[in-house]
């Protein structure tokens, strides 16, 4: 009991796509349990995130990061980023929830921005003589209908309603990242960066890789407690 134990850094791997209800997906249910080991089983020196999303869901981006802020304040254990091969969006939207963003001189970094996407299919079922016939009640309950011509007026309110969920992404960078942010370039117009770029933009703390940059932190006797949610079965086979 007299004897000090070396320090430890939980590992936890976020990879993968960010969507609710899909197993093998990143969602704040999935991770809930695994974070909570993390930050508290050993008393852990620090939590070291592996990164590797392009991002998904703007909610359980948020619900995620705002899960390891609370854990990390609460049980006054730090939190470091690193990123692999993309923290891209909402994967970023992760990596901003850690004290330190560290990345591969080749990782791609960035995308802070919001879309939204799909067909439009009223020519196509006109040429097959299909006729598509909605009775909504309410006057906004069938907006942004694929099956019929585009409405300029839907289309504005979709474009409002993506507006707002890019100015609650710009807060979060701005208030987890504050004055490391480059004034010189806007940042947030969804453009992406490798590394070193990312780097000079404030958008990342440095190059560095998971191992030696603990070692750096924490000594040479560092040890690795690692956590990852499980893979769907045929993902395994």
């Amino acid at each position: 009991p007299f004897l000090k134990s070396d320090p430890v850094v939980a590992v936890l791997r976020l990879s993968g796509v960010i969507a609710a209800g899909s197993r093998g997906t990143l969602s704040d249910q999935a991770l809930a349990p695994l974070l909570e080991r993390a930050f508290t089983k050993g008393k852990p020196a620090a939590v070291a995130l592996q990164i590797n999303s392009p991002g998904g869901s703007p909610v359980q981006s948020s619900l995620i990061g705002a899960r390891i802020r609370r854990l990390s304040e609460e049980k006054k254990v730090p939190v470091f980023a690193f990123v692999e091969d993309v923290a891209a969006s909402g994967g970023y939207w992760l990596a901003s929830a850690a004290d330190e963003i560290w990345a591969d001189e080749s990782s791609v970094v960035g995308s802070i921005g919001v879309f939204s996407a799909g067909f439009g299919e009223h020519e196509f079922m006109a040429k097959q003589g299909i006729e598509r016939r909605v009775y909504p009640a309410g006057k906004s309950k069938s907006r942004l209908d694929p099956f019929r011509p585009e409405n300029p007026e839907d289309v504005e309110r979709l474009k409002g309603i993506l507006e707002d969920l890019h100015q609650n992404f710009i807060l979060q960078i701005k208030s987890r990242r504050g004055t490391k942010l480059s004034d010189a370039v806007d940042l947030f117009t969804g453009e992406i960066w490798l590394a070193r770029k990312a780097q000079e933009l404030g958008l990342i703390d440095g190059v560095g890789h998971i191992a030696p940059k603990m070692k750096e932190r924490f000594g040479d006797k560092v040890k690795f407690r690692r956590y990852e949610m499980r893979r769907p079965f045929f993902r395994r086979f």
